[in-house]
């Protein structure tokens, strides 16, 4: 059997492979230039990527919540003033928060023996003020646990519970229902406080504190409050004395017997 001669040797062929640096790695630095879009410079006809241009956001602020914040702030800063204003007002004496009331006499100061005097009597007293404000009176009470009373009653009773704290609220007879409604909601309910009318008023309404007196034209008049405020138990000339199992009869008192001081 014959053999077949060899034909020409097949030679591979040759690749051309860039430079490396080892292993077969491209060299450092240059590990873009085979990537699309690598590190090539953009403009002048390169095929890179163009610069993407930035947009821009409004920066405009949202002033609601702004304005919302402040006015809680402006609020909270008001609350606190006035719990600061309060707490000294009321820590001021009394007898300085009644003066501050515009109309208040302070018969106090005027030092009359007739209206200082504190004895027990019976029977009806003459009183240098009308309604009184102090002086001798009976040893019985009027009831001013927030008692209202539609008819007068005796000048010698309330004049104790004066003596004890309370505040009296009179007010003329004949006087518009409205406005005795009016002080009927600062009196009802509320211990050392009294209330009746009284006749020969010559202002709609008075109140009075031991020693002090207030005298208004109308039921709804703030200072009513105030005096209230500042009179009530502090004004008393018998600290802790009560208010409760007083008389609560109303009509004037019998005139006093001779000798009538009981105390």
């Amino acid at each position: 059997m014959s053999m077949s001669t060899p034909g020409p040797e097949r030679v591979p062929s040759t690749v051309k492979v860039g430079k490396t640096t080892g292993q077969g790695k491209p060299p450092a630095g240059k590990s873009g230039g085979n990537r699309p879009g690598g590190n090539r410079p953009a403009g002048k006809g390169g095929k890179g990527r163009k610069p993407v241009t930035p947009v821009k956001v409004a920066g405009g602020r949202n002033w609601g919540p702004i304005m919302v914040a402040g006015v809680v702030v402006l609020i909270a800063v008001g609350i606190i003033g006035y719990g600061v204003f309060a707490s000294v007002q009321g820590s001021r004496p009394w007898e300085e928060q009644v003066a501050d009331v515009k109309g208040v006499v302070n018969y106090r100061a005027q030092k009359n023996a007739q209206i200082d005097d504190r004895t027990h009597k019976e029977g009806a007293q003459t009183y240098v003020t009308n309604p009184p404000v102090g002086g001798a009176h009976s040893q019985t009470w009027q009831n001013c646990m927030g008692d209202i009373y539609s008819e007068p009653i005796a000048n010698e009773y309330a004049v104790h519970s004066l003596e004890h704290g309370a505040v009296w609220v009179t007010y003329k007879q004949g006087l518009a229902a409205d406005q005795v409604a009016a002080l009927q909601k600062k009196v009802e309910g509320q211990d050392f406080m009294l209330m009746s009318p009284i006749a020969n008023l010559d202002k709609n309404v008075s109140v009075q504190a031991w020693g002090y007196q207030l005298k208004v034209d109308d039921a709804n008049d703030e200072r009513i409050d105030a005096f209230i405020k500042a009179t009530r138990v502090k004004a008393s000339m018998e600290p802790g004395a009560a208010c409760s199992s007083g008389n609560t009869t109303t009509g004037p008192l019998p005139a006093a017997p001779a000798g009538g001081a009981t105390q």
